[in-house]
């Protein structure tokens, strides 16, 4: 299945509000498509890497993001774009005012968190417009529409889908994590997400790594065939109204009047 099929599908099962995005974490700017913009080389402006997600989900563009491109120090980490070192014992934290050194060492080391130094950027893309394999698939949607998603994921494999909550910090869950684990994950988003990235109160985001696309795309069929598990949700309709008296009365004598 390619990347206008799954964007066809999910449009037809999910109808996300905002473009279904290709990520890809690259090694080197040769894997960069033909088109791309950077936000320091063509904006003028490093931004957060929830931020750069934004631009390409809200604008579609093809975004790439380098550590040269980005400002937030959590991403930084994350991406495995700097050592980390003073954030994993907390003592950069607790020098800044950020909590004590412990508190914040506890949540550094609870991150999933990619490899220092093997990724120089992170690619993204509408999925109608990306030319490039993705390491996964990103959506954003609402509650019901995530709640599709998490069918569709589990509808061949049956058990849970497990995911993880931080107080912040949503790209190490849906972009590190899901790398990693090789697993779906529904993502609450944080604080940064919702500062810098306009990411809005009913919104989740929810990641498909390219090894459960497929799968999920047929989860998500099965669902909506069955007429059970649609997007919008089907209301069940079929009952007589049940209206005040004074209605029932009222038609009473407006039939009247065809006497």
């Amino acid at each position: 299945m390619n990347l206008k099929e799954v964007n066809e599908a999910l449009n037809l099962y999910v109808r996300p509000q905002t473009f279904p995005l290709a990520i890809k974490m690259c090694q080197s700017s040769s894997e960069f498509p033909e088109k791309v913009r950077m936000p320091k080389r063509d904006l003028g402006i490093s931004v957060t890497i929830c931020q750069g997600i934004a631009m390409a989900r809200r604008y579609g563009w093809t975004i790439a993001i380098g550590k040269e491109d980005q400002c937030c120090p959590h991403g930084a980490f994350v991406l495995g774009f700097v050592p980390g070192k003073g954030y994993l014992d907390g003592s950069y934290a607790e020098s800044l005012g950020l909590g004590t050194k412990e508190q914040f060492a506890k949540t550094a080391h609870s991150l999933s968190r990619l490899e220092y130094g093997k990724y120089s950027h992170i690619l993204a893309a509408p999925l109608h417009f990306a030319t490039f394999e993705p390491h996964l698939i990103l959506i954003f949607g609402n509650p019901a529409q995530v709640a599709r998603l998490v069918q569709g994921a589990l509808t061949l494999t049956g058990g849970v889908l497990t995911s993880v909550s931080s107080s912040g910090i949503a790209c190490s869950g849906f972009i590190a994590r899901p790398i990693l684990t090789q697993e779906c994950q529904f993502i609450l988003s944080g604080a940064g997400d919702r500062y810098f990235a306009l990411t809005q109160d009913h919104e989740l985001a929810f990641t498909i790594p390219t090894g459960k696309i497929e799968s999920t795309i047929q989860g998500l069929e099965i669902g909506h065939k069955s007429g059970m598990h649609r997007y919008p949700t089907p209301s069940f309709l079929r009952f007589e109204g049940q209206l005040p008296p004074a209605y029932y009365k009222f038609l009473k004598l407006l039939k009247k009047e065809e006497q």
